[in-house]
């Protein structure tokens, strides 16, 4: 049975359901740590899908009072944040919050980047590693630090933006936003996120960028070298396709219609 949250909801930003949503695969080791560091008195729902982890991420989740879906199969990375983002806007959530619960990003900051959506002036915003020069210093590894900014230089040449970068495991999106963007096309893998975003480019949404310092260590999420090539080629598969549909030569599925 799930518990109260601590002081959850104390106060509302603006008036509106900020909703922290967080994918999860074997994240025991973390869970408690990035649960304790969000400022509760500033957020309504905290919402843990797990992705059928090997270890106690679900034991921990309830245990913390935590809104808790389990997955009977593993529907990959991108399947687990369709099913978060379901479930916050089923719960009423105004701003969402999709935060990694491996404490790789801080969850101080979850106001912070909430309050941008909240202001009306953006329908989504990310926590950048890169602003502030915080991923070398948090420890990312330098090859994974050139062929971010590698990636995020094509993506902005190819789908006509201006950010520091699209990779981060930190992102606040607005209701209205969710609602719009037919997010339940896009894969179940790692990709899903900048095919988000395209998604969100293409429908005219209002982006913004925060700094977001972040933290590398052994218990923090991590995909592999292999992993990695395989997601970055899907990158520049996901722009170009943007590319295409945008200038009206080859129209895709993945950015047609509305999810509503």
């Amino acid at each position: 049975m799930e518990t109260q949250h601590r002081g959850a909801g104390v106060e509302m930003i603006d008036g509106l359901r900020v909703a922290v949503i967080m994918p999860a695969y074997n994240a025991s080791a973390t869970l408690e740590k990035t649960y304790f560091a969000l400022p509760m008195q500033l957020i309504d729902d905290v919402i843990l899908t797990d992705d059928l982890s090997k270890d106690d991420t679900v034991g921990i989740s309830r245990q913390l009072g935590i809104h808790t879906i389990e997955h009977s199969i593993n529907k990959g990375y991108g399947g687990n944040q369709k099913t978060c983002y379901d479930a916050a806007l089923q719960r009423d959530a105004d701003i969402v919050v999709m935060l990694h619960p491996d404490y790789q990003y801080s969850p101080r900051l979850v106001p912070a980047i909430a309050s941008m959506v909240a202001s009306g002036e953006y329908d989504y915003v990310f926590g950048s590693r890169i602003l502030g020069k915080g991923a070398l210093r948090g420890g990312m590894p330098v090859y994974k630090y050139i062929a971010n900014r590698f990636l995020t230089l094509v993506q902005n040449i190819l789908i006509g933006q201006k950010m520091s970068e699209f990779h981060t495991g930190f992102r606040c999106w607005s209701r209205k936003a969710l609602t719009e963007i037919p997010y339940h096309r896009c894969s179940d893998d790692f990709v899903f996120d900048n095919e988000m975003v395209c998604q969100a480019v293409y429908l005219g949404l209002r982006g913004g960028e925060m700094s977001c310092p972040t933290r590398y260590f052994p218990e923090a999420s991590s995909i592999n070298f292999r992993r990695s090539v395989v997601y970055g080629l899907g990158v520049l598969k996901t722009a170009a396709k943007f590319r295409l549909s945008n200038l009206g030569i080859r129209q895709d599925p993945l950015f047609v219609g509305s999810n509503i």
